[in-house]
């Protein structure tokens, strides 16, 4: 996101030396995975690349397995979408005007001769037409993924009568690093007698997991009536504007017996939240568990997180990576993790990633990471950990950052809830590492400046967060934020971040103007 949870990044992150970050390989999409496969360290040959070279692998085989047929939709598109049209359309929507890339309905289809399921697309809207070769070889590779995350549980799925629905996102990460977020709506499909659930699913390079739920509802009432239903809406929904934080669109659709509805689609205020849903973090850990987490996180840990509900999967690995704000996660990033890709959990490299419980076999005989269990009946929601969780952050940091979230009792939920517990980790960052663009020099103007990072670490006082800071600017994540900022030209920053900065160096001066 840019001045959101994830900030999108056009082309190839840039490289770290230290790290040994290298571009990602040409052709080789990585989904919802930013970590750069390729990039383990020469000479680390300690016997921890073979399974994560089978994952590699094993990906490169799926992404060059056979393409899905897409069925022909069960309604026709009014002509019109010719391929000139097509563009135009495309570069409104890369501008930001569009809400979605397209609508897909993915269902599960009994293979022959087996008890088995294979995911498949059903029906697309807008179909794709006038793509290029290499165009439509991507766009083929990207739905066969889109399949996978949809039903990451596997091949194995018995028809059932009755099934709660359930709503939980993933990120596609394209080859130039740019990312689209996929938003699920899984569901049982209307009929008699036991069948498999069905999948619908939107791509759209916005993150704003409440917004697309709301369409998601407006989605599913139509599909109960017809899929001939869907197109209408959906078609209005593409051709209007996405709205500004805090305004509203209104979409008119016509349904049948109940005639012309409104709907109205509002974003939240602090946009950088709106794909953020604290409550759930919470409702899983207390307090103090999130702080582990948060001390794991910030440190670029191995972190896992079990659980049954995708949902619950998907929403807390999310505001976990929301937590970091003003810095990015840079590495694997897996909301829900695919049974075909679980050897990921081998990995040497920092990643988060989430897992469903029946999968934890496949997961505890790791160490040096931290394995969060999400679910209700938990005993101890830390199955494997360091030790060192606790000891990471500043006490007294800790302590203010508790205080900060028992404020939160009075909020009620949604946006207001939001913003009290991203203000408590946002000032945790203000009082840590606030002060660092007092130490990038500029030496003419016209060109970038140069961080002192050990001037920088050395000015802070107390002694227990200067020893915090000093572990934590050797992160990628911190790297690439001053790497940002030495490109920058001098003078003001923008930003909540620097707002709540200058608040708080305010609030120190007066501070100290009545001590003397």
């Amino acid at each position: 996101m840019s001045e959101t949870v994830k900030k999108r990044r056009k082309g190839v992150r840039l490289t770290n030396p230290k790290n040994r970050w290298s571009e990602q390989p040409k052709g080789n999409i990585i989904t919802d995975v930013s970590e750069k496969h390729d990039a383990i360290p020469s000479g680390e040959d300690d016997g921890r690349q073979g399974p994560f070279k089978r994952f590699s692998a094993m990906w490169s085989s799926f992404r060059k397995g056979k393409r899905d047929r897409v069925k022909e939709p069960e309604l026709t598109e009014p002509p019109g979408l010719e391929a000139a049209e097509n563009t135009t359309r495309q570069h409104r929507y890369a501008s930001g005007q569009y809400f979605f890339e397209y609508l897909v309905v993915v269902s599960l289809k009994k293979a022959k001769d087996s008890n088995t399921y294979e995911p498949q697309i059903t029906y697309q809207f807008p179909k794709r037409d006038g793509m290029a070769r290499s165009q439509k070889e991507e766009e083929e590779k990207t739905l066969k993924a889109i399949t996978l995350f949809c039903f990451p549980e596997g091949i194995n799925w018995a028809p059932l009568t009755e099934y709660h629905s359930e709503t939980f996102s993933f990120v596609l990460t394209e080859i130039d690093g740019s990312r689209r977020n996929g938003y699920c709506r899984r569901l049982l499909p209307g009929g008699r007698g036991a069948r498999p659930p069905e999948a619908y699913c939107i791509i759209s390079t916005l993150a704003c997991f409440g917004l697309f739920s709301k369409i998601f509802d407006e989605v599913e009432k139509r599909r109960q009536i017809s899929m001939a239903m869907i197109y209408p809406f959906m078609q209005k929904l593409r051709e209007a504007q996405f709205p500004a934080p805090g305004n509203t669109v209104e979409i008119k659709s016509f349904i049948p017996e109940s005639g012309t509805e409104i709907i109205s689609l509002t974003r939240p205020l602090d946009s950088w939240l709106e794909h953020v849903n604290f409550a759930t973090l919470f409702s899983c850990l207390t307090d103090q568990q999130v702080l582990l987490v948060f001390a794991a996180a910030v440190l670029e840990r191995r972190i896992i997180f079990i659980a049954d509900e995708l949902g619950t999967l998907s929403q807390v690995i999310h505001a976990v990576a929301a937590l970091l704000y003003p810095f990015t996660w840079q590495h694997t990033f897996i909301s829900i993790v695919p049974e075909i890709l679980i050897d990921v959990v081998m990995a040497p490299t920092p990643y988060l990633l989430g897992v469903q419980k029946r999968l934890l076999d496949q997961v505890t005989d790791q160490t040096d990471l931290l394995v969060v269990d999400l679910s209700e009946d938990k005993k101890d929601p830390f199955i494997v950990s360091i030790g060192d969780e606790g000891t990471i952050l500043p006490p007294k940091l800790q302590a203010e950052i508790l205080v900060a979230l028992s404020t939160r009792q009075n909020a009620s939920a949604g946006e207001v809830l939001n913003r009290v517990v991203s203000e408590a980790f946002l000032q945790f960052f203000v009082k840590t590492v606030g002060h660092y663009a007092s130490y990038v020099k500029y030496a003419r103007a016209g060109e970038g400046g140069v961080f002192d990072k050990r001037s920088f670490y050395k000015a802070i006082e107390p002694k227990v967060t200067r020893h915090f800071v000093k572990k934590f600017i050797q992160t990628q994540m911190f790297d690439l934020f001053i790497q940002e900022v030495e490109q920058q030209q001098p003078g003001p920053q923008q930003g909540i971040f620097h707002k709540k900065i200058l608040e708080y160096q305010e609030k120190k001066k007066k501070e100290k103007t009545k001590k003397h």
